[in-house]
């Protein structure tokens, strides 16, 4: 378990460079979305919500310039969190795994005390991953299902078994029929990125079963 944490702890805010973010129209078929994801709508007004959030997070930073610096290209890495949270969802209910809130705030208090405190916690977070503090319950909520979601399906922390986690995905990924529009770059199930865009936390398995881990 530490390895899984260590690993999604580490992550760096360069990741997060991909495309501009886009400020209005969406795709002719779907207007005003972002993406459709098992039919149903992301719209643009929700990316932009969450970058503001991360916005309004990194300005109150003593590092905000080097913050903003590193995150520049922000909507697309917002739209893969909101879509990847989507996959993992439909994921864990293939797997017949679930977490509680109770588990999420254990998860969460557990990381806060190995960080050094929840104001820690909390700029690790929008440093490393982009996650502002209202959203890091959902990041905290995605790190603990996939690691119940290995775990489930057997995936040991070995290439084999990211192999087996990625096919998971992969599988919950085409049943969701995502459909991105264009502007904000193309969804790859197999690859399960957008664009140019893919957040590695995805691909590290924990072969633990203590639901607490630090990824999405």
């Amino acid at each position: 378990m530490h390895r899984r944490r260590r690993t999604a702890l580490t992550l760096s805010a360069a990741l997060l460079a991909a495309a501009p973010l886009l400020a209005a129209c969406g795709s002719e078929a779907h207007p005003g979305a972002a993406a459709v994801v098992g039919g149903q709508r992301i719209e643009v007004s929700t990316v932009q919500a969450e970058v503001r959030d991360v916005r309004d997070a990194q300005q109150a930073s003593p590092q905000s310039a080097q913050l903003i610096k590193d995150s520049g290209q922000l909507g697309r890495a917002k739209l893969y969190d909101l879509i990847v949270d989507r996959v993992v969802g439909r994921a864990a209910e293939d797997a017949g795994v679930d977490v509680s809130r109770k588990e999420i705030q254990q998860g969460r208090d557990k990381l806060a005390e190995q960080s050094g405190g929840e104001e820690q916690l909390t700029a690790m977070y929008l440093q490393q991953r982009g996650v502002a503090p209202n959203q890091l319950d959902d990041a905290v909520r995605r790190d603990i299902l996939v690691g119940k979601i290995a775990t489930a399906i057997g995936a040991t922390n070995s290439p084999e078994g990211q192999q087996k986690l990625n096919e998971a995905f992969t599988a919950a990924a085409k049943s969701l029929d995502i459909d991105v529009n264009p502007r904000y770059g193309a969804w790859d199930d197999k690859k399960l990125e957008l664009g140019a865009y893919k957040a590695p936390w995805i691909t590290q398995v924990s072969q633990g079963t203590e639901p607490v881990e630090a990824g999405a």
